[in-house]
């Protein structure tokens, strides 16, 4: 299927770039989407209004902030012990615990269970670190058929997209492009509504659970104090993927693991009044072993595989707060600049507020050098986020981060702008080279606002190479025609 309107150009397969060093390329094309703006104006304002209304119903929304940051807080502080207790529980219960040091060793161990089982034909719940580790490209690679069971990841498979969300993975699709992938691409007969769309879904994928050999999911927490992992969502897919075949493999990241289950109540809540504006998710499923004798569903095998692909360099930076995330996706949904590009031009599994934070120190700052500046510093997204990590604050570290890593001639260029403005001769002769050669760029390029008298609207329209990067998406002021310093002294000193 060719891609769909609301898709940015991509690879050839129809899906998005996947690249995030070309953010600046992929939101100008997702600022000239017009059916993107439409999804975006429809589910991310939709989705932040629906949190707001729900934190308010709250006794005390900044106390159950302050609890919830101090569960994750501690279980980080505790994590390598807390694994420790988790592999010791699952191991006690008949279950199995791997740990997998990257993607591609989280992937073999999949692959291995496989095998060892003679499994061909799986069902997976949705689950953000299985997109991170890209584990069904790889097990399809080795012919093991694998089926989305979430709607909007079941709708993504079916187009050949990518998610653009962290908890709604179709924020970028309207009602109208979701009813034609499925018509196209699933043989639905025309539906009007989600309604008739869902029942369509929901009838296609049960025959899929009862036929898989093996269901995966990932774990939205895992609780140290009995070993359970937990699954939160408002579709029933995550229990029938884990429940129904015989075999069952989660994988976790290592960073969800929290100390208890008084932790688990306080941070559920929160996940999700942020995540969907509900007091309570529609499913909460917890598990630690396979089925016992006397049960009369669950898996035959649980696999647990702890993934760290990159989490224990994170673990041990002063970046550690963002492994904090509860994955609810609420800075999304409040973030002036998600809401007019949507997640795909952010090139990573996680778009925007956490995505810029975390993609530079999973993939490497090099790799995605423009995400940390993909942010107005609003400070909205620290605000929104139910474990109050200070997001704006990482962003900064991180441009920091990259300009200490510029090449010797951005270094030299800083060295000199400092030195010229710690001595005031030099510091005066440069105001008058830029006010001259500003005053010539505004005669020769022209200037953005008409230079009314007293309008305050003046701005210089382009600046020459290398200085015209500013003037392609922003306005440049013109220098004063007089330094505040002589301004000072015919206005100030004389009245002394």
């Amino acid at each position: 299927m060719p891609p769909d309107d609301n898709q940015q150009k991509g690879d050839v397969m129809g899906r998005p770039a996947n690249d995030p060093n070309q953010f600046y390329q992929s939101a100008l094309i997702a600022l000239e989407d017009i059916g993107l703006q439409t999804a975006l104006d429809r589910g991310a304002v939709r989705a932040n209004v629906a949190r707001e209304a729900s934190m308010n119903q709250t006794t005390d929304r900044a106390r159950l902030r302050e609890q919830a940051q101090a569960a994750r807080l501690r279980g980080l502080h505790d994590l390598p012990e807390l694994l420790e207790q988790v592999e010791a529980h699952i191991s006690a219960q008949g279950g199995t615990v791997l740990w997998a040091l990257d993607a591609d060793e989280a992937n073999r161990h999949v692959l291995d269970i496989c095998r060892r089982h003679d499994l061909r034909r799986g069902v997976k719940a949705k689950s953000m670190v299985t997109e991170e580790i890209e584990l069904v490209p790889f097990l399809e690679a080795h012919d093991i058929r694998m089926i989305e069971t979430d709607l909007g990841e079941y709708v993504v498979q079916l187009s050949g997209d990518r998610p653009s969300h962290i908890t709604m993975p179709i924020m970028h699709h309207t009602k109208e492009s979701v009813r034609d992938i499925l018509m196209q691409q699933a043989g639905m007969p025309h539906a009007d509504t989600p309604e008739q769309m869902t029942a369509f879904a929901r009838e296609a994928l049960r025959g899929e659970y009862i036929a898989a050999d093996f269901g995966i999911s990932g774990g939205n927490f895992i609780i140290a104090e009995t070993g359970h992992i937990v699954t939160v969502t408002n579709e029933g897919n995550g229990r029938l993927c884990t429940g129904l075949p015989p075999v069952h493999i989660a994988v976790v990241g290592i960073e969800k693991v929290i100390p208890t289950w008084e932790d688990f109540l306080t941070l559920y809540q929160l996940l999700c009044r942020s995540a969907s504006g509900q007091q309570m998710s529609v499913y909460m499923n917890a598990v630690r072993s396979p089925a016992r004798t006397d049960e009369n569903d669950g898996p035959e095998h649980l696999y647990l595989i702890l993934v760290d692909n990159g989490r224990s360099d994170i673990y041990g930076s002063e970046y550690a707060e963002a492994l904090a995330c509860i994955r609810c996706g609420a800075c999304l949904n409040t973030c002036p600049v998600y809401q007019n590009v949507g997640g795909h031009a952010y090139g990573g599994v996680y778009p925007g507020p956490i995505g810029a934070v975390l993609t530079p120190l999973f993939k490497g700052k090099a790799n995605a050098v423009p995400l940390p500046f993909a942010s107005s510093l609003c400070g909205a997204c620290q605000t929104a986020c139910p474990v109050n990590i200070n997001i704006p604050d990482m962003l900064l570290k991180l441009r920091h981060d990259l300009q200490d890593e510029q090449e010797l001639i951005w270094q030299g260029a800083m060295t000199g702008f400092g030195y010229t403005f710690s001595h005031p001769l030099l510091y005066r002769t440069a105001g008058f080279i830029a006010r001259t050669a500003g005053s010539v760029c505004d005669r020769t390029t022209g200037s953005v606002y008409d230079r009314t008298a007293g309008s305050g609207h003046d701005s210089i329209g382009k600046l020459p190479p290398p200085f015209d990067g500013w003037t392609e998406s922003r306005d440049f002021p013109p220098f004063a025609a007089q330094p505040f310093r002589d301004w000072w002294k015919q206005n100030r000193e004389r009245k002394k």
